[in-house]
């Protein structure tokens, strides 16, 4: 009988933060909603056969969707999309399901040509949506790469996509409620440079930087970035150096998330919890919910971004 009332009261308790989180979202104002978090690979990584990969396998409810995040306006029935992933498919759906107004896509941002940010962009081709003039926002060594490679440059030729211009430091106005400003960030760029973006409603800020080499190579002062926003989505490809065995790790500069954590930790509780590490690769334990590293991560006062999440702005 104690086992009945736990069970009944464990449901409704659920069901409590269930509606709670639904209802922190303003029928009128903006969201964002994150579509995935894992590096550009994806959890599980193909060929992979470590014990981190593994436990997909024997649950497949585990595996995790390459970093994304989705904007939508419930006002305008708009919504744009941040990266354009070798998930795709599933991210497009989720995000046009989500508010039903609009048939269409408003836009896609792209921080940089490294296969998890980009590739996606093949869905829109004939072979599959053959999607009418879908603006796609890019850097100018992104558009040039666009322009002179295939697949994509079929893509502009066929009008599947029509590429708006981003220059570093300037602000996109998207309608009077949102706009997005891209921040040069220093990465490796071996075919485009590297973007992270701030997205402005009326009410709040978020900083979304999923790729960066570390933040002591950027000319920017992160810690009054995350000050003066009020989401910060960051960089957390590996946890700690030595995560890849056998591997230099210099040669994949990120900052880990201890170094992040390290850096972060001169400011107040308020502050920590803005940053959402995210980007994660197959080998970091922040993937394992509640493992030490998790554990770890949260106790300090930061969040670790979950696919699903909807952040009200």
């Amino acid at each position: 009988m104690k086992y009945y009332f736990f069970v009944l009261f464990t449901l409704f308790f659920s069901c409590q933060i269930q509606e709670e989180s639904t209802t922190n979202l303003s029928n009128n104002e903006p969201y964002l909603t994150v579509l995935g978090v894992a590096q550009d690979a994806g959890y599980p990584q193909v060929g992979c056969e470590k014990a981190c990969c593994q436990r997909v396998a024997e649950n497949p409810t585990l595996k995790k969707r390459v970093v994304a995040l989705g904007l939508i306006d419930p006002m305008t029935g708009e919504r744009w999309l941040f990266e354009a992933t070798p998930d795709f498919r599933e991210q497009y759906n989720d995000l046009m399901a989500i508010e039903p107004k609009a048939d269409t896509l408003s836009g896609i941002f792209l921080t940089h040509a490294h296969i998890g940010h980009y590739t996606g962009l093949m869905q829109l081709g004939r072979e599959v949506m053959g999607a009418n003039n879908i603006p796609v926002f890019a850097m100018p060594k992104m558009r040039r790469f666009l322009y002179s490679n295939g697949p994509w440059r079929q893509l502009t030729a066929l009008n599947n996509i029509k590429i708006k211009k981003l220059t570093a430091d300037s602000t996109i106005v998207l309608n009077e409620n949102i706009s997005v400003k891209p921040l040069l960030v220093p990465h490796r760029d071996e075919f485009s440079e590297t973007v992270g973006f701030i997205i402005q409603t009326k009410q709040k800020s978020v900083l979304f930087i999923p790729d960066i080499d570390k933040w002591s190579k950027w000319n920017r002062d992160i810690l009054a970035l995350i000050r003066e926003v009020d989401y910060a989505f960051l960089d957390a490809t590996f946890y700690k150096n030595g995560e890849i065995k056998g591997r230099d790790m210099s040669e994949i500069p990120h900052p880990f998330v201890e170094e992040s954590m390290s850096l972060f930790g001169e400011m107040n509780k308020s502050e920590r919890s803005k940053v959402y590490f995210i980007h994660f690769n197959h080998t970091n334990p922040l993937l394992i919910h509640n493992s030490d590293a998790w554990k770890n991560v949260m106790s300090n006062g930061f969040e670790i971004a979950q696919e699903g999440q909807k952040i009200p702005l």
